[in-house]
């Protein structure tokens, strides 16, 4: 499909800056084949049915942007996927004047050196030493922001809490998976009490998920790899409350695309662990998920592209333009929607 299929005009003031508070707060968009309802996520266990599941992401944010020089070059990193022990690929500003063997200082005695350069325009960085990199990383990055957060204000000390969700427990991703940025203990309390479920998997958001498309059509765009886990527990917990009548529903595309590389043709899940690449486009048929609850994404996206796949393109469009003129807040602290495909029950 044409790339320009899946533009829209977004205003920059539309950009939130910092999440809502408390982090429940945030308005809801429901999208049904009806129609549009604005709601709170407060409300999700009278939106979702009793037996359904919500899936959750549990990866948690690593300090993965760095700065540091190489000679008179001041060259900036981004890890976004691990390789090995001691080594990561990262998108390096400053990258022509890198060659394999340099040694790039990052300052707080943590230093790596360019093992190789990838056809993809990455660097893959070896770092020096023997303390863990995650120790490296605590003393010489920051928290990698969002680029169009980080275009307009620094990281602070607010983001380091703010940026993390309450699932937060395995360290590797360089983005948030922001959907479950909206949970609090109260919210999953109340759904607890609705009867809705939670289950969590694991996948390390990279940093190719802010990379814009440059293609003029989905075929020609490759995405970059992510590495996920779902365990064989969980995967069964998930079949039998499909086969019970409830709903997955995933928390955040980053949950999504896990499920649905974990799911065979006959839709059942099986356990995954290892890389996935899945590019999820309009005519896709999904086999894991019932419905998604997401932010709000960026035009020309890959993100918006998925919800366009689950809940048809010109449907989206509507739902974008609405959420546009009604003044919900955009991308990685803003707003969510729930993106319900299926018959649905009327709202309690």
């Amino acid at each position: 499909m044409r790339v320009d299929l899946f533009d829209f005009e977004l205003p920059p003031e539309r950009i939130a800056l910092r999440p809502a508070s408390p982090r429940d707060a945030a308005r809801l968009l429901v999208v049904r084949p009806g129609g549009t309802e604005d709601r709170s996520v407060r409300d999700l266990p009278r939106l979702l049915r009793r037996g359904d599941v919500l899936v959750f992401n549990d990866t948690k944010v690593i300090p993965a942007q760095l700065e540091g020089r190489r000679g008179d070059a001041r060259i900036g990193a981004t890890l976004h996927k691990r390789e090995g022990v001691r080594e990561w690929l990262a998108f390096v500003r400053n990258a022509r004047r890198l060659r394999p063997g340099d040694r790039i200082d990052f300052g707080s005695d943590v230093a790596g050196r360019v093992v190789e350069k990838r056809a993809d325009g990455s660097l893959l960085l070896g770092f020096e030493g023997t303390e863990p990199v995650e120790l490296l990383l605590q003393r010489a990055g920051r928290m990698p922001l969002p680029p169009y957060i980080a275009g307009k204000r620094p990281a602070d000390a607010r983001d380091a809490e703010d940026y993390q969700t309450m699932f937060a427990r395995e360290e590797g991703a360089v983005a948030a998976p922001t959907a479950a940025l909206h949970f609090t203990q109260g919210l999953v309390e109340a759904l607890a009490e609705a009867g809705i479920g939670t289950e969590t998997l694991t996948l390390h958001v990279g940093a190719g998920t802010f990379l814009p498309v440059k293609a003029q059509d989905t075929a020609e765009h490759a995405m970059h790899s992510e590495w996920g886990r779902i365990g064989a527990a969980a995967a069964d917990r998930l079949n039998r409350a499909r086969e019970a009548g409830g709903r997955i529903v995933a928390v955040g595309t980053t949950s999504l695309r896990l499920l649905e590389s974990a799911a065979g043709e006959d839709r059942r899940l099986r356990p995954f662990e290892g890389d996935t690449a899945i590019f999820i486009t309009p005519g896709y048929r999904f086999r894991a998920v019932d419905g998604l609850l997401t932010n709000f994404h960026l035009p020309r996206s890959t993100l918006f592209m998925l919800v366009s796949a689950m809940m048809g393109l010109e449907r989206m469009r509507a739902a974008y333009a609405h959420a546009v003129a009604e003044g919900y807040r955009f991308y990685s602290y803003g707003d969510a929607s729930l993106l319900l495909p299926g018959p649905e029950a009327a709202a309690r």
